[in-house]
């Protein structure tokens, strides 16, 4: 039986370690087991692990030459409640220890004050810092209270120059939702329409089930195209979700 369409979800994966017990000793482990997962004719690997801070130089270790990228949490994650100065600082940090994607989450307390030249503004600094490394902007939907704020909080991050705009953190109790899928996708939708750059859209919370994740993917490449469901501007961020769709790929 085929499954195209698994096969490069799965490979649109940030494989994810955010535990509060996570060790050195622990990342390195998932990051080599992460390699073991292979999928398709040419044994594809997930596009990325995400992990902590502290942990970017194991990770980038045991990963170094196998194409997963490393994804690291920074800005003051997973509430941002930190003086833009401390956030920057910060993804500054994680770039030059090794880290090939950054993480961040978008200011909700600016956001719901109505503070939307800062929420804007704390976006592009940190992007500056990237060094043109892909920078994702986590949006919290589970935190906007309507579809009006959700679509408010996409535009003002594509606006602050992110390569990708992702749903949650996986830390409050509300992950990714359809509907926050396919407002945030309509927002990607009217960037393109104004000949922007084509921005990502990460999933993230709450994903742990196979068909859950296709689902995603569908609605993504019904609103954006087939070819939208790449690593460079798909991903699913998830734990549980890898080894689940690594043994239905390969039963």
């Amino acid at each position: 039986m085929e499954h195209r369409l698994e096969e490069r979800v799965f490979s649109c994966i940030d494989n994810t370690t955010l535990g509060a017990t996570d060790s050195a000793a622990s990342v390195e482990q998932f990051c080599r087991r992460t390699l073991e997962m292979a999928v398709g004719s040419g044994g594809q690997r997930v596009a990325a692990v995400c992990v902590y801070p502290q942990f970017v130089e194991v990770a980038k270790r045991v990963l170094d030459g196998s194409g997963v990228a490393v994804a690291v949490v920074a800005g003051g994650f997973p509430h941002g409640q930190i003086p833009l100065e401390w956030k920057v600082e910060e993804v500054r940090r994680v770039i030059d220890l090794g880290a090939d994607e950054v993480d961040v989450v978008i200011n909700r307390g600016a956001l719901l004050a109505g503070e939307e030249n800062m929420v804007c503004d704390e976006v592009a600094a940190m992007k500056q810092v990237c060094k043109g490394h892909l920078l994702k902007v986590i949006l919290e939907t589970g935190e906007l209270p309507t579809q009006e704020l959700i679509r408010r909080a996409a535009e003002l991050a594509i606006e602050g120059g992110v390569d990708f705009i992702k749903t949650s953190t996986g830390k409050i109790v509300q992950g990714a939702t359809l509907e926050a899928a396919r407002v945030m996708l309509e927002c990607i939708q009217d960037n393109v329409k104004f000949k922007k750059k084509t921005v990502g859209l990460k999933l993230s919370g709450g994903i742990r089930k196979v068909e859950d994740a296709v689902e995603f993917a569908t609605l993504a490449k019904k609103m954006m195209g087939e070819e939208y469901i790449e690593k460079q501007t798909f991903r699913i961020g998830a734990s549980s979700l890898t080894e689940g769709m690594f043994s239905f790929l390969t039963l």
